[in-house]
């Protein structure tokens, strides 16, 4: 499994299936750069070509999402920015993050694959884009891939990878976390050539001092509360008996889990938002009631689409210091993978997917063998503005209208959705043994059977949202 949280309201509010495809001999495919368009009804990111390339002779399908998550042969990607050094960011390339990992998609099948290949693209095209963390997974492996630019001026990047034991849980939370890398043991480890060089010719790196370490070579994070304290949180959410202090600079990069891991677990962490813990955001907004119990305030949220982090006097960013919390409200879409080696691709490969703010949304099943997806998961939702035919604008919507009451409001949002996700999870067994049914007599009645069954739910979960939002706003009309 992997997962990933599109942060950023730039981002497009939409996806596809983007079907497997043949090419002739001497084929190119066109990379593009991502552009800040802010003339248009909301701001979104455009596309300058930077070139084009070769085209390989058959792509893989994939889940057409802004970074595609899932392949047809259950290869599945997440992705985590982490900046790095500004020194090292170059325009002397061709390819940043989000058409890396198209072309993986189209061109690998497994996780070692993905990352060999990462490497060669970016040695002989250039990697224009700042620090970014990829999780990689297929059926047998997962692995994390952290890349850098070269130095401005430099073709080329600086990469590192680092295999997740089959039996832990890693994160990435928008700071680099590969240290130590031994390349003598290439089943754990993988980097670029110039991994050590740049390091120590740039005097990031002096080896009478000590090891090489990656995140410190090539990365300032390491300081950032923004990114530490959801690494701590995420970590003491699966393994608590490792009682990790939270304000560690450092935690071990992967740990094994106290018990296992279930979807249901996995949506939970997303929706998280230190409740509980000392680093709740609505900790302090409290009020005494008329028989003198102090009470948390309703108005008390983290969600508001202005951060609460500023009235707390906190610096909410996810550079230097902060606090941020899992679940964000400028999310666009979030995914959960599964990629399971006793199934048929067809069947075994899945993202669970969500849109906006993972605390008022739901996550809906979208195998990586079908043909479509809802029409409202098509539609895009920024260049024009609010629109009641996006996916995306529906949970933007409720989110939003959550978020000004949300003391009492979460809790009208969780007993709608808790149930829908838990039927959602029960019904997986049943579906999946009618598609093996199915892919035994007719691989194309199986597909339409899957496809169906994601554009059924993702009709239902949105024209639930907004009929949501709209018994929000008359449960709650006299107390705004």
């Amino acid at each position: 499994m992997t997962s990933h949280t599109c942060d950023s309201h730039r981002t497009r509010a939409w996806l596809d299936i983007m079907p497997a495809m043949a090419y002739k001999a001497g084929a190119t495919t066109t990379l593009v750069k991502r552009t800040e368009i802010d003339s248009l009804a909301m701001p979104v990111y455009g596309a300058a070509p930077t070139g084009d390339i070769p085209q390989v002779a058959r792509a893989h399908g994939f889940i057409n999402t802004a970074y595609p998550c899932m392949n047809d042969v259950q290869l599945a990607i997440g992705e985590s920015t982490f900046g790095g050094r500004p020194s090292l960011r170059t325009e002397r390339g061709m390819i940043e993050c989000e058409v890396l990992v198209r072309l993986l998609m189209e061109r690998c099948a497994t996780a070692r694959e993905a990352i060999r290949t990462a490497g060669e693209l970016l040695a002989k095209y250039g990697w224009i884009d700042e620090g970014e963390m990829l999780s990689i997974c297929d059926t047998k492996e997962a692995w994390h891939l952290e890349i850098v630019g070269p130095g401005k001026g430099n073709l080329g990047a600086i990469w590192a990878a680092q295999r997740i034991p089959d039996d832990h849980v890693t994160v990435n939370a928008n700071a680099a976390r590969i240290r130590q890398i031994d390349l003598k043991n290439p089943d754990y480890y993988m980097a670029s050539e110039n991994v050590f060089t740049v390091a120590q010719d740039s005097g990031w790196w002096n080896p009478a001092k000590g090891p090489f370490e990656f995140c410190y070579a090539y990365d300032l994070g390491r300081t950032s509360n923004a990114a530490t304290r959801r690494e701590w949180r995420v970590l003491s959410l699966v393994a608590p008996s490792l009682k990790l202090d939270p304000e560690s600079e450092n935690f071990p990069f992967s740990v094994k889990p106290d018990t296992l891991v279930t979807l249901d677990k996995m949506v939970r962490i997303f929706q998280d938002y230190y409740e509980g813990t000392d680093y709740n955001f609505i900790k302090d907004l409290t009020w005494v009631n008329e028989k003198g119990v102090t009470e948390i305030s309703p108005l008390a949220n983290p969600f508001m689409p202005y951060d609460m982090n500023k009235m707390l006097r906190i610096n909410g960013g996810w550079g230097w210091r902060g606090e941020r919390t899992i679940a964000r409200w400028y999310t666009m879409y979030a995914t959960i993978t599964q990629s399971r080696d006793w199934l048929p691709a067809e069947v075994g490969g899945v993202v669970w997917l969500a849109f906006d703010n993972v605390a008022t949304s739901i996550y809906v099943p979208l195998y990586c063998s079908i043909t479509d997806v809802a029409q409202s998961y098509k539609t895009p939702g920024r260049t024009e503005g609010f629109r009641r035919d996006c996916a995306w604008w529906a949970f933007n919507h409720l989110g939003t209208l959550a978020a000004q009451r949300w003391g009492d409001m979460r809790h009208d949002v969780t007993a709608v959705w808790v149930p829908m996700q838990r039927e959602l999870f029960a019904n997986q067994a049943d579906v999946e043994k009618e598609a093996l049914r199915l892919l035994e007599k007719d691989k194309k009645q199986a597909r339409k059977y899957l496809t169906d069954y994601s554009v059924k739910w993702g009709d239902k979960v949105v024209a639930r949202a907004w009929r949501l939002g709209e018994e929000l706003w008359t449960k709650y009309d006299e107390k705004f």
